[in-house]
C-alpha cells in the first residue's frame, strides 16, 4: 500500500477564497516522474430529497453559473463547518422550500460516510438525505416548481427533467435503498 502514496515535493500555489481553496503541488509518484497536480478543497455538499404526502417536492429552478442557466435540482447546499450534514438539511429546506424548523417528520441518510464527488481533484463529499415532511407542514407555494408522485410514472417524469448528476445519484440511491415503504419502482 505504501507504493500508492505520492509524496508532495513542494507547493506551487495555495489560493483561498470563501468557496474553495485551490492548491497546486509537485507530487513524486512512486518509481515514477515528478508531476504537477492541482486540486480543490471544498466544503461538503448536502442534497435533500423532500417527500410530502406521497409527492417529491421540487423547488423552483436556480441559476447555475457552471452551466449558465437555471436548473431543476433537489434542495441542496454546502455543509457549514459547524454543522453535521444531517443538521444542514433543516436550513437547506427552510431556504429552498420555506419550511419551518419542525417540518421534518423523518430524516433518512442515504450515505452516512458521504460519496467523493471527484476524488482525483476535490476533497468535497456529497451527503444524500430523504426528508419525509409532516403531512400538515407548510411548504411555500412560490418556492415549489413541481411535485412528482411516488409512482413509476412520476419518477420517470422526474428523471426526464432532472439533469444534475448529484441529484440523479441521490434519487437513484434512494430508489435502490431499502428505506421506508415508499413506492420506488
Amino acid at each position: 500500500m505504501d507504493s500508492l502514496v505520492w509524496q508532495v515535493r513542494d507547493r506551487i500555489l495555495s489560493l483561498q477564497t470563501q468557496w474553495f481553496t485551490l492548491i497546486g503541488e509537485h507530487l513524486q509518484v512512486p518509481e515514477g516522474p515528478l508531476l504537477e497536480y492541482w486540486r480543490v478543497e471544498k466544503a461538503d455538499s448536502v442534497v435533500v430529497l423532500p417527500i410530502q404526502n406521497q409527492q417529491i417536492i421540487m423547488p423552483v429552478p436556480i441559476y447555475r453559473p457552471g452551466v449558465g442557466k437555471a436548473t431543476l435540482d433537489f434542495p441542496g447546499g454546502r455543509c457549514p463547518a459547524n454543522q453535521s450534514p444531517a443538521q444542514a438539511t433543516q436550513s437547506i429546506l427552510q431556504r429552498e422550500l420555506g419550511t419551518s424548523p419542525t417540518a421534518i417528520n423523518h430524516l433518512a441518510p442515504l450515505n452516512p460516510a458521504g460519496w467523493a464527488i471527484n476524488s482525483s481533484f476535490s476533497s468535497q463529499m456529497l451527503y444524500g438525505f430523504v426528508a419525509h415532511l409532516k403531512d400538515e407542514a407548510a411548504v411555500s407555494a412560490e418556492r415549489v416548481a413541481a411535485t412528482y408522485p411516488l409512482n413509476p410514472a412520476g419518477l420517470a417524469a422526474l428523471l426526464e427533467n432532472l439533469h444534475c448528476l448529484q441529484c440523479r445519484l441521490v434519487l437513484r440511491e434512494w430508489q435502490a435503498a431499502p428505506i421506508g415503504e415508499d413506492v420506488k419502482d
